[in-house]
């Protein structure tokens, strides 16, 4: 699932190839968009807000209308399940991951047509697009690998994982979290491209991560259906490091469940 821009709506999709669209204040829904024949693996909004993207089994990629639910543009990945999409900052591309192929590939966003093909060793499982457009960094079962948007070339590789399911960059992306199948998550420092502190230890395959809006805290969760709550302060002070990170003071509210 992934939350809109303006942070009023989610989008949610799942094994009945439905896209649905919850409202944040009430958790009901308020829409459902039809027309992927097999289960939907990744969503996620455009910058604008304008557009969502979503990924399925057998590897189509789906450009829908937020507003009219209507699909603008469909392209074969050739990914045989899109594991991850995610839009550039300008809108102006797509980059899907996905089992087949190995591979993150970039598209054109009016046309679908491919622009480029970035080799892994097996299984892309997420991405994430600096804001600045200038790096795409992916997670896959392998190592968590960067790539200069300008040439498309690999600039580094994050060892530290086995397999990677989901990554998230903080706000002023000089964080990453990285959650993984052996059971971690796991903080990086992207000034240096070193980890940070001790493995984040779960009890089973973690499957997902996300900062808090004011960047204190990290949260986890994962296959022993726990939901973990990290002190980022704590961490860095622990790893003897000084980033910056938010000041604001938010209040943590209990949201309604998202039931397909």
């Amino acid at each position: 699932m992934a939350l809109s821009p303006n942070g009023k709506t989610v989008v949610s999709a799942g094994y009945d190839g439905q896209v649905k669209l919850w409202d944040v204040e009430t958790g009901k829904v308020v829409a459902k968009w039809t027309g992927n024949t097999e289960s939907v693996w990744s969503v996620c909004w455009s910058a604008s807000g304008e557009r969502v993207l979503s990924g399925s089994r057998g590897g189509t990629a789906r450009v829908w209308n937020a507003k009219t639910g209507k699909t603008i543009l469909t392209f074969e990945t050739g990914h045989k399940s899109v594991f991850a999409v995610i839009y550039s900052p300008d809108n102006k591309q797509i980059a899907t991951g996905g089992y087949n192929e190995h591979a993150a590939k970039i598209w054109d966003t009016k046309t679908g047509e491919l622009l480029a093909t970035l080799k892994h060793d097996n299984i892309v499982c997420s991405l994430a697009w600096t804001s600045d457009g200038k790096k795409l960094i992916s997670g896959s079962n392998g190592p968590i690998r960067i790539f200069d948007t300008a040439t498309w070339q690999q600039i580094t590789i994050l060892e530290g994982h086995a397999v990677v399911y989901a990554i998230t960059l903080s706000r002023n992306e000089r964080l990453l979290a990285s959650a993984s199948w052996d059971n971690t998550a796991r903080l990086w420092n992207l000034d240096t491209n070193l980890p940070i502190g001790p493995l984040l230890q779960h009890k089973s395959p973690v499957e997902c991560a996300a900062f808090s809006t004011d960047e204190k805290m990290l949260v986890t969760g994962g296959y022993d259906e726990d939901v973990y709550a990290w002190d980022i302060h704590t961490i860095l002070k622990t790893a003897d490091l000084d980033l910056p990170i938010g000041t604001n003071i938010v209040s943590a509210n209990i949201s309604p469940i998202l039931s397909h």
